[in-house]
């Protein structure tokens, strides 16, 4: 490997230089405030060792998914303004990406400071397929820099996409590996290159076609894979069972049954539920009951009923494998944590991963955002990853644009 990190930049030098940033301040907002800041306190530790050592700072980042042109709903501002809340340095906002506001305060960035350049998104040329578009922008980028500017990679929840501020801008400045991607890297080389056994890997969210990959990647390394959420559905259907109106993938039911027949073989052992917690309809106020998993159709739903959480004994077996596991895994809530009648079963797999003595990740999106709404931090887990697409994908064996990029 021959990635250059945030270190080797600093002993290079970069007081009074600019440096250009990919940060991730992609955060959940609603009326205008951010109701989860855990990305934008991952982005600070190498902003602020940066301003330390006297960088002029110019941080680019995207919120949600504008289509190339300014909106407001998605404007950075809210993050930007968390962000100078929690940090210990001063932070600027320009109004636009590389236009008027941005050349002004990029040209007259004191040392030591940081300048957060609006959505990068907004301009269309960030996610445009066409290369000569992408580069186009990066080198409008690069042109905030000055002669002596230097590019650092500190957005892990971005480097599986081909854009201009995360691949593009690496081939024209030199190119760092920021400490936050770093982590997440060595963090996901332990999930994948000999872990630590026992091996338990807990897999949850709406659809199963979505951990497919996953599931054929990690099948051969696991010892345990605990299957939850909306996706167990297609599980138990691929063992004949009813599984009422609950969330189904039929055309996954074959691909299923292959992985259960495999895992055998293979010497890896499906923990499926053996209850379900369903419910007349998805709502916060919906009646609910607890019903074998082998016979979901007998609450008095029927073949109404909705599969909502995993019920309390399959919480508990979940609870014992993890306690068993030397490295624990876990991507996607158990059921519907945002309601209390349906958080049980997340919550359950979460008290058991910060109860373990063995390595544990959470694998980010909504298995970050579940922990941190059910009351736990960041301190109760070997590891919170901020990129949950990011590590999906690294753990599928693809190869990531922003990594492969800065191994040049």
């Amino acid at each position: 490997m021959t990635v250059k990190t945030l270190s080797d930049l600093i002993s290079d030098g970069v007081e009074g230089r600019y440096v250009l940033v990919r940060s991730d301040l992609n955060v959940p907002l609603a009326d205008g405030r951010v109701t989860d800041d855990g990305r934008i306190r991952a982005s600070i530790p190498t902003l602020q060792k940066l301003v330390e050592h006297g960088a002029k700072v110019i941080v680019m980042a995207h919120l949600g998914r504008p289509k190339g042109t300014p909106d407001e709903k998605y404007s950075l501002r809210p993050a930007v303004e968390r962000l100078d809340e929690l940090s210990p340095f001063a932070v600027e906002f320009a109004e636009d990406v590389v236009g008027d506001s941005a050349r002004e305060l990029a040209g007259s960035l004191a040392a030591g400071s940081v300048l957060v350049l609006q959505n990068i998104r907004f301009d269309p040329r960030e996610t445009s397929k066409d290369d000569g578009e992408r580069q186009a922008l990066a080198r409008d980028l690069a042109a905030l820099t000055g002669d002596r500017g230097a590019y650092v990679d500190d957005a892990f929840g971005a480097v599986h996409r081909k854009h201009a501020s995360v691949y593009d801008i690496a081939e024209i400045l030199p190119a760092y590996e920021g400490d936050l991607v770093h982590t997440e890297v060595q963090v996901l080389k332990r999930l994948t290159e000999n872990p630590e056994k026992p091996y338990v890997v807990v897999l949850g969210g709406s659809k199963v076609s979505d951990k497919l990959a996953v599931i054929e990647n990690l099948m051969d390394r696991a010892d345990y894979l605990l299957v939850g959420g909306g996706m167990v559905f297609t599980f138990l259907a691929a063992q004949g069972h009813q599984v009422g109106a609950s969330l189904l993938e039929a055309d996954q039911i074959e691909n299923v049954k292959g992985y259960l027949s495999r895992a055998k073989e293979v010497g890896c052992e499906f923990v499926l539920p053996t209850d379900i917690v369903v419910a007349d309809k998805f709502a916060a106020d919906a009646d609910v009951a607890t019903v074998p998993a082998d016979a979901m159709e007998s609450s008095r739903f029927g073949a109404s009923g909705i599969g909502l959480d995993i019920g309390p004994d399959s919480a508990d077996a979940f609870a014992e494998h993890i306690g068993k596991g030397r490295t624990i895994f876990w991507n996607g809530p158990m059921g519907v944590f945002e309601f209390e009648a349906f958080a049980n079963g997340t919550r359950a797999v979460a008290q058991a991963l910060k109860d373990s003595s063995g390595f544990s990740v959470v694998g980010g999106g909504d298995s970050a955002a579940a922990v941190r709404k059910l009351g736990f931090s960041e301190a109760d887990f070997g590891h919170i990853s901020t990129g949950g697409g990011a590590s999906l994908e690294y753990l599928e064996g693809k190869a990531l644009p922003g990594l492969t990029v800065l191994d040049k």
